[in-house]
């Protein structure tokens, strides 16, 4: 793997640490012996991976990544499967599943699942078999896979250009004002914490729109729809609006009032072109069970 990486530091961290909050799939001790073994250049000159990473440098990495498909194993995983026929697949994922298998997590992921249930799945990454795109682990809702590199390809670029659409529906805490809107903005890594996510002056833009459903005491019922798909946009989105999801962890309130095993974000319409016929597919999931019982607890306003 080879990549090319411009420094964003509020200040000064060894090299090792910087790069396992960048790259999601390596652990610290990983990229560290890839640093040892001469796979990382700092602004030209080959890097130690205590060495300090400052704000602006640039980072080199030419890793030599082992983890593939032969790490992965089929796993008798239930699955919802809302669709399916010999180009792609459409499941609901639970709350609390996993996407695809990283280093140190190779088991009990949606691809041990879809292994297992498809005899065929695109091979555009060989960890990551079938996966078109993703949604956070502790968000439910639909997915596409893919189940051949040519439809991979199709899909693929129907999330690009954003002609692939994904509508959500979530529970914020507190009155929203507005009954709808639009939400743009840039996101970054959050500089305090960079595992996390933030609306920023730099980054990437985010496109969020919203619209509310249901307003009980205390809680907004919100549809969301994205124009723009980035890591964890609709929960900061959220949070940037005055009023996280309920359940975020990670963008909500320490205190929950709620014993929930996530944020109340369920992926629930999911609009696409099918990659052989071209047809104009619709799929819809209805909200899960412990949403719904979280729901029948509140008093509409």
């Amino acid at each position: 793997m080879e990549q090319r990486i411009i420094a964003s530091v509020e200040k000064p961290c060894r090299v090792d640490v910087y790069l396992a909050e960048v790259l999601e799939d390596w652990t610290r001790s990983q990229i560290k012996k890839q640093i040892d073994g001469g796979g990382a250049l700092i602004n030209g000159k080959p890097a130690k991976a205590s060495w300090p990473v400052k704000n602006g440098d640039e980072i080199l990495i030419s890793f030599e990544k082992k983890f593939g498909l032969e790490d992965v194993l089929p796993e008798d995983i239930p699955l919802d499967i809302v669709y399916e026929d010999d180009d792609i697949a459409v499941i609901n994922k639970p709350q609390g599943m996993v996407v695809h298998p990283a280093p140190g997590n190779y088991s009990h992921t949606l691809v041990n699942a879809l292994l297992y249930h498809f005899s065929s799945l695109s091979q555009d990454n060989t960890s990551r078999p079938g996966i078109v795109h993703r949604i956070d682990k502790d968000t439910s809702g639909l997915l596409v896979v893919a189940k051949n590199n040519l439809a991979h390809a199709r899909l693929a670029e129907q999330f690009k250009v954003h002609s692939a659409r994904r509508t959500y529906t979530a529970l914020l805490e507190g009155n929203l004002k507005e009954d709808e809107g639009t939400i743009d903005t840039y996101l970054d890594r959050d500089k305090a914490d960079r595992t996390k996510y933030a609306v920023s002056s730099a980054g990437k833009r985010a496109i969020t729109h919203y619209k509310v459903l249901e307003r009980y005491e205390g809680y907004t019922l919100c549809q969301f729809s994205l124009e723009t798909g980035r890591t964890h946009q609709i929960r900061v989105h959220a949070k940037y609006l005055g009023h996280p999801i309920v359940g975020d962890m990670v963008y909500g309130y320490a205190k929950q009032k709620f014993k929930l095993g996530g944020q109340l974000l369920h992926a629930g319409k999911l609009e696409l072109s099918h990659p052989t016929t071209k047809k104009k597919m619709t799929f819809e999931a209805p909200l899960p069970g412990y949403f719904e019982e979280t729901l029948k607890k509140l008093k509409k306003v």
